[in-house]
């Protein structure tokens, strides 16, 4: 018997469908002599610190063991994976069948995690039978014939399964230990606060607090800019003053900050004649736009709709498992494989079946156009998001998912279309000896554009820069009709929406100055991956470290104290992307899992290390004291922590567990007085 594994039930209902159902058991389904059976996401899951740390530490009231410094660093020698409670049936199920089968196949997502996920049960049963590999990134029936006629060997794919178990266990070092090192040095500063410490979580939460610092920080300054109509034989047109290198009445920056100055050269020009002192015109033609990867989908979905990072994914995840209208989701890549061109046909008739609204836009589309997007040099382990082959029912989709599956549909659509073709003007004119600048297009090939010309695509460019100029060379004579000054402020940097959030952190280089950390952020992948970036903002907002106002995303006063508290090398996004650089090697078997694992040990021994000895300012401006190696609670064991009182040159002595042990101590000659030592309580 054959056994296939899936990530979750759809995958395994679209693969048994294909196969051919035969019967049904308790979890699983029949396919004559095949098996399916399925997982739903991540089965089992890492044990808490609790199961690494000694038994003899005492216990908070909820039953778990209290956090001490003495504990810290928590590094397992052997990690133990567990099945998660709401999973043990069917880990159960697959347990029995992996004894009936002589051959296994995964059925996971083709990506890291997809891969480890099945792996890592059949490690838990201890398996030893042959093992393929299933790699479809689309649910619909011929993408499902062709992976199943086409498996791998599942050892090819190890390097996936390495990454994720890397990205798993470096996540749980770094968040369990230095989560509990800072609120612990947090606490000895006297905060409450829970400062959670995130791998992705924390650059990402040092990106907000920073933009809206330095948005709160921001004073405009007022300038001026001018602008004239000006009269030619053949038309009018308006243009932009650009001042002279001498001009007077610039600050710094150029800007034209001086009143008097531009009221005085607004009034010389009024009336005035003019000549046309360079004249260019320049045939242009603008790429057809890439197929959405996740990012893509999620900035224009918060754009145009406002929608959450970590909504649009589910859109998508729905589209592509329970619609099987659009293909794998998760992915990182806007390009497409060159063998899929052959599809298009049956695609856009697919496209024109679930939509017949397209049909005229459909007819239109050649199918012979080649664009950019059809490159197999570019794609990567999944291609960009694009309509299958399923001839669905739009009525069944809600209208977020109608919504985003037309951006997917548009998307594929233009790329059978001509490019879209343009005369770009670009026009010098000298009034007065002062220098006016105009741009101007007309479009002489609509191209792809006529897809989007019935779904609002709103051109970004300033409407000056499109307006069509009239024809005119060098040297012509004009006259300047009217000039009108124009006053506005600098601006500050816009805040942020989960859109924006998201592609920053896809493109985290732009936010680095370090020229040698800014190229190796450019050539990696960013910090966090595709299809984790929505749900870390989602965890940040959860956590009230941010908050939504309306499409803006904001740091709350909780993140900012928790930024505050933190070192530099865990706020860093160089430390992330180093990280991801680190696990793409493990994925592509450049470097092994192992010595990925015991560079993550020492960077966490380094930095406990630190937190329990070194001086870090906390939210409200106190500092942590350190703790003791030599003098020890008496009451729960934890190192104690020498603190001044308000008179100069006394102190005394608290557990560096506090609050949950509230054991004090005076100060005798730099030592605890163990003889008069106090709780909290016994002083009331």
């Amino acid at each position: 018997m054959r056994l296939f594994i899936a990530e979750k039930p759809s995958v395994a209902n679209a693969i048994a469908e294909t196969l051919g159902a035969t019967g049904r058991g308790d979890g699983f389904i029949e396919c004559g002599n095949n098996k399916v059976t399925w997982c739903f996401g991540h089965m089992l899951e890492q044990a808490e610190p609790d199961e690494y740390t000694p038994d003899d530490v005492p216990r908070a009231a909820n039953g778990k063991k209290i956090w001490r410094v003495e504990e810290l660093p928590i590094i397992p020698d052997a990690w133990i994976m567990r099945p998660k409670d709401d999973a043990k049936k069917q880990v159960k199920v697959i347990g029995g069948l992996l004894k009936e089968a002589k051959e296994i196949v995964n059925a996971g997502d083709p990506d890291r995690e997809g891969q480890l996920l099945v792996d890592e049960l059949l490690e838990y049963f201890g398996n030893t039978k042959r093992v393929l590999r299933y790699w479809a990134k689309a649910l619909d029936s011929t993408s499902v014939k062709r992976a199943l006629g086409d498996l791998k060997d599942n050892r090819d794919y190890s390097g996936f399964a390495a990454a994720a178990e890397g990205r798993g266990k470096a996540d749980w070092l770094i968040g369990m230990n230095l989560s509990r090192a800072y609120t612990l040095r947090a606490q000895r500063g006297g905060s409450r606060a829970l400062l959670t410490v995130g791998r992705v979580q924390t650059p990402t939460l040092a990106l907000v607090v920073s933009r809206d610092r330095e948005i709160e920080a921001f004073k405009p300054i007022p300038f001026h800019s001018i602008r004239a109509d000006i009269n030619h034989s053949e038309g009018t047109f308006s243009a932009t003053w650009k001042p002279k290198e001498d001009q007077a009445g610039l600050d710094s920056e150029g800007r034209l900050v001086d009143t008097v100055v531009a009221n005085e050269i607004v009034n010389s020009l009024k009336g005035k004649p003019g000549c046309i002192a360079e004249h260019q015109q320049e045939a242009k033609k603008q790429n057809h736009p890439l197929a959405f990867s996740l990012a893509d989908i999620q900035a224009m979905g918060s754009k145009k709709f406002g929608y959450s990072a970590e909504d649009v994914l589910k859109i998508c995840q729905s589209l592509y498992e329970t619609h099987k209208l659009t293909s794998y989701p998760r992915t990182d890549c806007g390009y497409l494989p060159e063998s899929q061109l052959l599809d298009a046909p049956q695609v856009l008739n697919a496209i024109k079946h679930v939509n017949p609204g397209l049909s005229s836009v459909i007819d239109r589309a050649d199918v012979r156009i080649k664009s950019r997007v059809w490159n197999d040099k570019k794609v990567t382990a999944h291609h960009g998001i694009i309509p299958t082959m399923q001839k669905g029912d739009i009525s069944k989709l809600n209208q977020r998912e109608q919504n985003i599956y037309d951006l997917i549909v548009r998307s594929y659509v233009a790329q059978f279309f001509p490019l879209h073709e343009f005369m770009s003007t670009s026009v010098v004119a000298d009034i007065e000896g002062e220098t006016f600048v105009a741009t101007g297009k007309v479009v002489t090939c609509a191209g792809w554009h006529e897809v989007f010309i019935d779904n609002d695509n709103e051109d970004d460019s300033p409407q000056e820069d499109n307006q069509s100029l009239p024809q005119m060379k060098k040297g012509d004579s004009i006259t300047c009709i009217e000039a009108e000054r124009r006053d506005s402020k600098t601006k500050p940097p816009a805040r942020f929406t989960e859109g924006a959030l998201v592609k920053a952190m896809e493109n985290i280089h732009r936010f680095v100055t370090e020229p040698e950390h800014k190229k190796m952020l450019r050539d990696g992948d960013g910090i966090g991956t595709s299809a984790t970036r929505g749900s870390i903002i989602a965890e940040l907002r959860r956590r009230e470290f941010l908050e939504a106002k309306g499409k803006q995303i904001i740091s709350t006063q909780l993140g900012r104290s928790t930024i505050d508290a933190l070192p530099q090398v865990v706020k860093s996004p160089i430390l992330t992307a180093l990280y991801e650089r680190m696990l793409k090697n493990v994925e592509q078997g450049k470097a092994d899992l192992a010595t990925f694992i015991a560079k993550q040990e020492a960077f966490i021994r380094d930095q406990v290390t630190k937190a329990n000895d070194g001086a870090v300012t906390i939210a409200g401006g106190k500092e942590a004291a350190p703790v003791s190696a030599v003098f020890k609670c008496e009451s729960c064991g934890t190192g104690l922590s020498r603190r001044p009182t308000k008179k100069k040159g006394i102190f005394w002595w608290g557990c560096a567990n506090f609050p949950t042990c509230k054991q004090t101590y005076p100060d005798i000659k730099g030592r605890p007085n163990y003889a008069k030592g106090r709780t909290n309580s016994e002083k009331e």
